[in-house]
Parts: structure tokens; sequence; C-alpha cells
């Protein structure tokens, strides 16, 4: 098969989140499988600073923009450390900014829908212009949205497009690409299609909605997720939609890049795998500990990585930080960045508390990297989690997660019980009901293993790093999917002809 990943986040050209991830690894994994594979994604500044190579293959076009016309060109280059062609589409005037959807004051370019509807309509006339054939165009959360909708009104029998299927992932349900009414002059549909079925919400144009209605398949980041983003609770508003497409709808769970292993990594400070970890790991934790002017101590050492923010449980975290840093011997590893409030209360606190507290706002993969190798335990009490990596990353590493009972983190991480260490799945801490109080109770019970129980604590770790969370299942689901949906696809052809 021939797929076409289109996506407006790639590592390492650019990143917010796990998007980015996705779509740098399993591109690779399933060109692996035998398929053509290309990814097309905006030129961002940052990938002109990323120091790729760019060519171009000399493509121009003008792309119609409400009524105006809009010139753009492709350039290209490749993922590293593979063969998968990276096409780049080119405007300054939408992508040369700082930010890839937003200002430095973290809101929202207003231009945001504008940008995305040139992407996507360039897309198009990109794989014409290249003599592409293309089986599934793989559409990756609402900036490609749109994608879905333009193949099924304009371009299905157009030659070259006729038998192109489409599969739309949603990577986070909470973020859907919504916009003021009159910007579906922009999009250069049909404003029959404005309809409460298809692209409006609630009298806002629905980018995400968009592609969910028009794909031939939806899928999302775990099997979890893929559950309750249909229910009232956790749609977003859009669970009648998805409840629609249920037939249609599959969770795979992302995987986790090969990268993250602590044998080979070299950011860490001791290599280990299940033979040695026991005597390499804590190397990483007193490395960690002096790393971040924390006391260094054989004390448990809880790590968080990421944003900051609500979603994330910050809330839950920081009511339990204020207390345990005065009541409880334990130390805490936080790296990320996000709301004002949340890194204000953590500097006030690591001020406080130098000796029990490391704090580094910002993102820094390799501090990342030396937190999953270097922390005993490591927390994600997540609101809502549609995959989530870094208990996996956790797992890999050997520090074992503490987690809300959501998403891909239910789907990931079975919780430490006497029938759980019995059978050995064991391989986390699972709180159930969003609230400090539970929370507290799991850690507690993850910190009483810790001390009190060696021989369960090991058992813990080992059962998390023999697990496989590697690309590889799940790109083969992914392929699988894909000949699905194009031989669905197929037999639907024929039965209208």
């Amino acid at each position: 098969m021939r797929i076409l990943f289109a996506t407006s986040e790639c590592v390492p050209f650019a990143k917010t989140g796990g998007l980015a991830d996705v779509c740098g690894s399993l591109p690779k994994h399933i060109a692996r499988l035998g398929h053509h594979v290309f990814v097309f994604m905006p030129n961002y500044q940052s990938v002109k600073n990323s120091g790729m190579p760019l060519t171009s293959p000399g493509i121009e076009f003008e792309i119609p923009i409400g009524t105006n016309l809009v010139p753009g060109q492709l350039l290209q280059t490749r993922i590293p450390q593979s063969s998968v062609p990276v096409y780049l589409v080119d405007q300054p005037k939408y992508f040369e900014r700082a930010g890839l959807y937003q200002n430095p004051d973290g809101t929202d370019y207003e231009d945001n829908c504008e940008r995305f509807v040139f992407f996507c309509r360039a897309l198009f006339e990109s794989i014409r212009a290249l003599d592409l054939k293309v089986d599934l165009i793989h559409c990756n959360d609402w900036q490609t949205g749109l994608i879905p909708a333009i193949l099924s009104t304009e371009y299905a029998s157009v030659p070259r497009f006729e038998s192109t299927s489409t599969l739309m992932t949603i990577h986070n349900l909470a973020y859907q690409g919504l916009f003021w009414h009159w910007d579906m002059l922009l999009t250069g549909m049909d404003w029959k299609h404005f309809n409460w079925k298809e692209m409006e919400f609630y009298g806002q144009l629905n980018l995400l909605k968009t592609g969910i209605v028009f794909a031939d398949a939806v899928s999302t980041v775990s099997p979890n997720y893929a559950l309750e983003i249909q229910t009232g609770e956790n749609g977003c508003g859009l669970e009648n939609t998805l409840q629609h497409r249920r037939a249609n709808l599959s969770g795979i769970l992302n995987g986790i890049d090969e990268s993250w292993n602590p044998a080979t990594d070299t950011r860490i400070k001791a290599n280990y795998d299940l033979s040695n970890w026991k005597i390499q790991k804590p190397k990483c934790k007193w490395a960690l500990q002096k790393q971040l002017a924390i006391d260094e101590s054989n004390v448990p050492l809880i790590g968080l990585v990421g944003r900051m923010a609500e979603q994330k449980g910050w809330s839950l975290i920081l009511e339990i930080l204020r207390h345990w840093l005065e009541a409880i011997d334990v130390q805490w590893a936080i790296l990320g960045t996000g709301h004002q409030h949340f890194e204000k209360e953590l500097q006030n606190l690591a001020a406080r508390f130098p000796h029990k507290l490391g704090l580094h706002l910002g993102f820094d993969e390799s501090l990342a990297r030396q937190i999953e190798a270097g922390a005993d335990l490591f927390l994600m009490p997540s609101q809502y989690e549609p995959c989530g990596l870094n208990q996996m990353y956790s797992m890999r590493y050997g520090t074992v997660p503490v987690v809300h009972k959501v998403g891909g983190l239910a789907d990931t991480v079975c919780n430490v019980s006497e029938r759980s260490i019995a059978d050995g799945t064991a391989n986390g801490f699972v709180f159930e009901g969003y609230s400090a109080e539970n929370l507290e109770s799991a850690l507690a019970r993850a910190i009483q293993v810790y001390l009190r129980e060696p021989g369960t604590w090991e058992q813990i770790v080992e059962t998390g790093m023999s697990q496989d969370f590697s690309w590889r299942k799940s790109a083969s689901d992914y392929a699988n999917l894909y000949e699905r949906i194009v031989a669905t696809r197929k037999v639907e052809k024929q039965q209208f002809a």
C-alpha cells in the first residue's frame, strides 16, 4: 500500500506534544512492513532551524483561500534513520513563526483556520503535481480534518484520487479546531455542509468533527479512550457523532520509539537491562539527585515530566506536594512547563524545600530521560489521558508508574494487588476516582511496597521492564486497519459502479 501521513507535527522537525512522536515513529515502522510511506507537514520555522537538509522538487501552487489566491511551494527532506520522505508545505506568511499554533503569550493565532485550510488544500495540489498514487491518507487531529471532506466532496472522482481512502486519528479530543462560522468561507466547502450532522458545532465551524464525519474510518490512540470518548463525560460534545461512527472507530495504543531504551541510552548515567538494573539503576538515581541539587539519599524519589496543565492532574499533585514536603520523607524530581500559577507555586515550594524538590521549568529531553532512569516512581494522575507515553517510558526504565485509571493509562498499567502479584501482571499502582485523596492513597501504597516489600517491588519493576511497548505491534495493527479500510472502499466502489 501507499500511505500518506498528513500531520501538523513530526519529530524531529516540530513538536508540541505526543502527536509529533507518533508521526515521527509510526511512518518508519509502517515502511519497515514493506509499504510506501510519505509524510506531509507545514514548513515551520522550527523545520528550517532543525538543521535537516531541505531540497526542492520544483513544485509551486496557488491555493484559493476565500476570494484570494495564496502562493506556496513544496520542499522535501526525510525522517532521520529512514527512507521516509517528508514533504513540507512552504508559505512563510502562515508558517514562518516562532510557535506552531500560538503566540508567545499562549493565545492562539487568529488565522489558524486559514493556515490549515491552506495546508490541507496544498496537500491535494502537491499529490497531483508529484504524480503520487495514494491508497490511504492518514489524517491526524483537527489541523488535517478538512482533508477527508475535500476528498469526499471535490476529489472523489478526480483521476488518481478515486480510490483513495482516509483515516482520521484523534490524538486528543479536547482540541477540536473550533472557529467562528464565517471561517466556513475560507474552507472553499459548500455552505450546505455547514449543518449539525457535518461541519457545524453549536454555531461554530468544527474541523475535527468534519474529519470524523467525512473520513472512511476513525481511530484514536488507545482502546479505552475509544470507549471513553463515546460518553457524555469524555466526549467533549462529540459523543453522539462518535457513537454514530462506532462501527468504524478503532483504538490502537501508541508505541514508544526504540531510542527509549536504558540499555543503550547515551543520555543517562549508567546503562542497564533486566540482568543488572539493581546495580546500575541506583547510579542513575544518584546522578539525578546531584543534577537537581537535592540530597543524595536512599529515600523514594518520585518523578514527573510534562505539561503543567489541569488535565495532567496538577491541582491534585500540588495538594499532595504541600503536605508531603512537610511531613513525608520522599523526594521529587519535576520537569515541565505550563500554566503560570502552577509554575509559580512549584517555584515557591522548591525554594522552601530545596533538598527534597528538584525543579526544572522548561523542556529538556536529556533531563527527561535522566528522570525516567533515576526516579523510583513516576506520577501521572491525569484527569484524562488519550494514550500517554511517559508511563511506558517509565516501565521501560524500571520506574514504577502511579496513574489514574483513564484512557491509555488504564490500558497499559496493571494495578498491584494480591491477584496481579500472584499471576505476574502487576506493573504499577492505579487509582480510580479523580481526587487528591485517592491519588494520595495509591502513592502511599506504592511507597509502602518500596520500603517494606523489596521482593514484590523487584517483581513489579521487572514485569514493567519485560513488556513490549515498541511500535512493532501497534504498526502491525495500523497496517491491518489500513488494509481493511482500503478493501472496504474497493468493495463499496464496485457496488456503486
